[in-house]
């Protein structure tokens, strides 16, 4: 191990200057992007290191700094290795930074779980960081006030529940965690605070990017009017990205199909002649295909919306491409195809939760989306995605393709259940939409 003196210094060394921490950044970064060097990894796994053995200061600003310096790591490369020797330490350290550090220390380390919850996939692992960081993470979300704090927080619970979930229940237990940021249940001693618009649109794309990952969603159709009526009433909202985001909430909704699922439960109770408990009535029925053209027509508003005053013009034209294709959807069913470039290869999303999927990870990743995204095993199965390798050779060490590529690692066993999951998922929002149409026929 060492001297623990010395290893104190170089810790101190390394993160209580700014420019040493960039000029270590950068040289990391240079390094990085000659191969064939052989020092650069050992450079590396020093670097991860010694951010480790910071996060035990107790200066802020060097916690502050080391999180910093593991988010750029966990961006520029897979850290597998790193990972499978210091995943609980840097967990926990992870989680300690959030219960008792400022704003942007609780930022940095709920970003940095995320980040490891993309690198460990589909695992027992993924499911530890979610159980261990789920009760810190909504207690933070009570005790916080700062949005930058509380957008981290609810960005890190939808990212590790996406890959740790495995059951329905721990989804839905995120997804009302979530939820509550924007309708909390008030006790005698909770004063109500209006969300910011910026909390409101993360709390509402949070939610969707965790909604995506339901295969039947089994809300009633009081819950469902609920849903729907509250974010109808935010595509009226100032803000821009409120709206967006509610649009593509309200896209997801009704490409699974629910309501489809409720008339048909409807009809057949009627030609029956009976009504079985929590079923919709014809009643209920109209009110809903009263509210689904309610929005129809307000996206119909946004999507030719003419711009207001300092609006920016790059977000209203995101906002009209959005609601065009909402309407086109809403009106004949057709679902908006993307491209995106990712290297040398194109990825194709053909549906609105492959769509959400992808932006949500996309902001997440920020900087480090194209490196996750060419050799991240994890989102290759999320995309139904193979990239070009580099030079036609894979990028892993062979330790990691033990670890992470054998057919019979705990990894690989776990993503057949993914991709069944994502196919079944698939499956059941072709039927959900054309179910009406089919029965009538």
């Amino acid at each position: 191990m060492g001297n623990k003196t010395q290893k104190k210094n170089a810790r101190m060394d390394l993160f209580d200057s700014d420019d040493d921490t960039s000029s270590a950044s950068s040289s990391s970064t240079m390094r990085s992007e000659q191969p064939g060097m052989d020092g650069v990894q050992v450079h590396k796994d020093v670097m991860l290191d010694q951010s480790l053995d910071a996060l035990y200061e107790k200066r802020s600003s060097t916690r502050e700094q080391a999180l910093a310096s593991i988010v750029d790591a966990f961006n520029s490369d897979l850290q597998h290795e790193f990972v499978e020797k210091k995943f609980a330490t840097l967990l926990h350290q992870c989680l300690h930074c959030i219960k008792k550090g400022s704003c942007k220390e609780t930022s940095l380390a709920s970003h940095v779980i995320g980040l490891l919850a993309l690198t460990v996939g589909l695992s027992d692992q993924a499911q530890e960081i979610l159980e261990e960081s789920v009760t810190p993470l909504s207690q933070a979300l009570k005790s916080g006030r700062e949005a930058l704090k509380i957008t981290s927080i609810l960005e890190c619970l939808a990212v590790i529940t996406f890959v740790g979930g495995a059951n329905a229940e721990q989804t839905e237990r995120s997804m009302q965690i979530i939820w509550q940021m924007i309708h909390p249940k008030l006790g005698s001693n909770v004063v109500a605070t209006k969300p910011s618009p910026a909390v409101i649109t993360t709390v509402v794309s949070s939610w969707a990017f965790l909604l995506t990952t339901v295969d039947r969603w089994t809300l009633g159709p009081k819950i469902w009017q609920e849903v729907v009526t509250y974010l109808s009433s935010l595509l009226e909202k100032d803000d821009r990205s409120v709206r967006i985001a509610a649009g593509e909430a309200l896209a997801l909704i009704f490409e699974l199909g629910t309501l489809e699922k409720f008339a048909a439960e409807a009809k057949a109770s009627s030609a029956n002649g009976s009504v079985k408990e929590g079923s919709v009535s014809q009643e209920a029925l109209m009110n809903m295909h009263g509210l689904k053209s309610k929005v129809t027509n307000q996206v119909r508003d946004l999507a030719a919306e003419a711009g207001g005053k300092g609006s920016a013009k790059k977000d209203l034209n995101t906002q009209r491409s959005l609601f065009k294709d909402l309407v086109e959807f809403l009106e004949n069913g057709v679902a908006p195809e993307t491209i995106t470039k990712v290297g040398g290869d194109s990825l194709q999303t053909s549906t609105w939760y492959q769509m959400i999927q992808l932006n949500f990870l996309k902001h997440f990743l920020g900087g480090g989306f194209i490196k996750h995204m060419q050799e991240n095993e994890f989102l290759h199965d999320v995309f139904s995605f193979t990239p070009k390798k580099i030079g036609g050779h894979s990028t892993m060490s062979s330790e990691e393709k033990r670890l992470f590529k054998s057919p019979n690692s705990a990894l690989n066993k776990a993503r057949t259940l993914f991709l069944n999951k994502q196919r079944m998922l698939a499956k059941n929002m072709n039927v959900g939409h054309y179910a009406a149409m089919v029965e009538n026929e």
